[in-house]
């Protein structure tokens, strides 16, 4: 699912729950038609039917509460793995000619990773993709060794992100670099 279909599926269920609340709140006050402010929400009839099918109607209701929870919780977890983990999948890409170039996420990562520990000013290059794999969002932190010469840097790092954009023949939607001094050997 995409990031987009979640925001709408979320939408949705925010609005459902909104518009339930509002009714209830209008019934209870009185400003719908057939509210009474001193009655109850539930008709005799309802409530009949409610008693007349106990045990079973707790007991479902119950079972229809937990099923609600567990597929609340499942959404969640997933928006939120989503939003944090890297991206795990295959980027494909399709040529000017026949074929398609497939390759694995973390293989792209790890190649960039060692791209950048190339210059021996970089003691160790972190890297994630996130995002969809079309535009897939770059992060990169990079630790330099302490008393090194920084000019320069940001040249190697910029030329290592063009060879990936070269390799992946995807430009990243998003490219955030965190440059660190690494306070291990001097």
């Amino acid at each position: 699912m995409t990031n987009a279909a979640h925001r709408v599926l979320w939408t949705v269920v925010a609005l459902l729950l909104v518009a339930v609340g509002g009714v209830t709140l209008a019934l209870n006050l009185g400003r719908l038609p057939g509210g009474d402010p001193g009655g109850v929400l539930l008709s005799p009839g309802m409530r009949r039917a409610w008693r007349i099918s106990a045990p079973w109607g707790a007991l479902a209701a119950v079972v229809a509460g937990v099923l609600a929870a567990l597929a609340g919780q499942w959404l969640l977890g997933r928006e939120l793995r989503a939003a944090r983990g890297p991206l795990r999948r295959m980027l494909a890409h399709s040529g000017r000619r026949r074929g398609r170039t497939r390759v694995p996420a973390p293989a792209l990562a790890r190649a960039l990773e060692r791209d950048l520990t190339g210059d021996p000013r970089i003691r160790r290059a972190r890297v994630v993709l996130s995002g969809d794999p079309p535009r897939p969002d770059l992060w990169i932190r990079v630790d330099i060794a302490a008393g090194a010469r920084t000019s320069g840097l940001r040249d190697h790092v910029a030329t290592a992100v063009g060879r990936y954009v070269e390799t992946a023949g995807e430009r990243p939607a998003h490219l955030d670099v965190t440059a660190r001094i690494d306070p291990g050997q001097a």
